[in-house]
């Protein structure tokens, strides 16, 4: 992989990673319910179930490109259109503080490893990462992607525990969360240039 296109795929992985979403907002819930040690199993199961699903998925494209190669420029062309969607929604979002609270007890790590494949940010994460950074789906490239978001993904997924337990007043600051947005939808659209480059 060349390596302005690994260090996009990294820049990709972090930002779609600690952006809002339902496991952020879900860490969040659970760092302000249960604090930061109990939310641990809950973290773990995400960082790791979602790298095994890029994995999964990753491979899974393979058949689906040898059988119809104008999927895969489809998919890129989608998968482009939902990274510029999305990072106008990351623009103009609103302060996550009607997360949902959690009851009972914290989310375990199978359940929350589980919880990836029906989790409609992870299917989309893991579909955009894998056909603009392994569009070939070759074993080298997939484990590329899975690799980087085993990477970055626990540590940007912690951060809402840690929010949630320690700082949630930072994301009810009007000012702070409008320039974090802005600057994740900027870094978000700014991954798409290595992309936009080579398919030229």
């Amino acid at each position: 992989m060349p390596h302005d296109l690994l260090l996009a795929l990294i820049l990709y992985a972090f930002v779609s990673s600690i952006t809002p979403g339902p496991n952020n907002l879900m860490l969040l819930a659970s760092g302000v319910n249960f604090g930061f040690r109990r939310t641990i199993p809950h973290m773990l199961g995400i960082g790791g179930g979602f790298t095994v699903m890029v994995g999964i998925v990753g491979v899974g494209l393979a058949g689906l490109f040898l059988a119809y190669p104008p999927a895969r420029l489809t998919l890129t062309i989608v998968s482009i259109l939902y990274l510029v969607w999305l990072a106008w929604k990351i623009a103009n979002a609103a302060p996550p503080s009607h997360a949902a609270t959690a009851a009972g007890k914290p989310l375990g790590f199978l359940q929350a490893a589980a919880f990836q494949w029906v989790n409609p940010k992870a299917w989309t994460m893991a579909l955009t990462a894998n056909t603009l950074y392994a569009p070939n789906a070759d074993w080298p490239s997939v484990l590329a992607v899975a690799a980087a978001f085993g990477a970055v993904n626990l540590p940007s997924v912690s951060c809402w525990a840690l929010m949630g337990t320690m700082m949630r007043g930072v994301l009810r600051d009007p000012k702070r969360l409008r320039l974090f947005n802005w600057t994740m939808a900027a870094l978000l659209v700014a991954t798409l240039w290595p992309v936009l480059r080579n398919a030229v």
